[in-house]
């Protein structure tokens, strides 16, 4: 997805199975996207992006594609916004491409030092394709179940069909090694000059706040917003609260 017009903004996506950059962005684009442009691309072993041959996905893969992609679009300067594992990703393009990245958003990140892999995200990454697993997953990821109706679940439930070979390869057991990948060194986050915006929700059970709170200490330029009654995708269950704290955030120093 590229939409929109103004200064870029890459977005980065989760990873549960059939999670898409368009699928996991449009909306915010939509409400957003006269004052900035949205770049929303399907990473590696998602949606359109075939995984490299031989290759397994991982923090390194995600972050060069990325920075290739917004090399190849002529993109010198860009904010970034990633969800969970999308963000740790983002935190590490901040890291590898300090004169690029303007702003972070990082939302419900993972990439925290010590961060262990909690139960909800390895069911999330066993989840079978199909209604069944669509609607486990749907249940972890969002707090409020009204949500999780019969026209979400079979979306989602299709889209993890389509792309379920390539999800195969990606986080198989034991999956507490995928987790550990997408870890940043803490004197990877200390280089991070990029100013950053941390927001989670209260009762995430898929990356807790908890585990995430140690990126306070390690990165230069942060702050935290945290979103009560909200799991592990505030954009969905706090989207207005969400888009003004984008907006207001990516507004800042242009």
């Amino acid at each position: 997805m590229d939409a929109g017009t103004g200064p870029a903004v890459l977005m980065l996506h989760g990873s549960g199975p059939g999670t898409t950059g368009s699928g996991a962005w449009a909306a915010t684009a939509r409400a957003l996207g006269a004052s900035w442009r949205f770049v929303a691309p399907d990473q590696a072993g998602f949606g359109r992006t075939p995984l490299p041959a031989g290759s397994r996905g991982g923090l390194r893969l995600w972050t060069k594609q990325a920075a290739g992609l917004m090399d190849a679009l002529g993109l010198e300067r860009y904010a970034v916004v990633g969800h969970s594992m999308g963000g740790a990703v983002a935190l590490a393009l901040a890291a590898a491409r300090p004169e690029r990245v303007t702003h972070v958003v990082a939302v419900s990140t993972m990439g925290a030092p010590g961060a262990p892999l909690s139960p909800d995200l390895d069911a999330i990454w066993a989840a079978p394709a199909g209604p069944a697993g669509a609607r486990d997953m749907l249940s972890r990821l969002l707090l409020d179940q009204a949500l999780v109706t019969e026209a979400a679940v079979a979306a989602r439930a299709a889209a993890m069909e389509e792309g379920a070979d390539a999800f195969a390869s990606l986080f198989p057991p034991p999956r507490a090694r995928w987790s550990d990948d997408l870890t940043l060194p803490a004197e990877t986050l200390a280089g991070i000059r990029a100013p950053v915006l941390l927001v989670h929700g209260a009762q995430d059970r898929v990356t807790p706040l908890k585990a995430a709170l140690p990126l306070l200490d390690h990165l230069a330029d942060v702050r935290l917003h945290v979103l009560g009654h909200c799991a592990h995708v505030p954009a969905v269950e706090h989207p207005d609260d969400f888009r003004r704290l984008l907006s207001g955030f990516l507004a800042t120093g242009r």
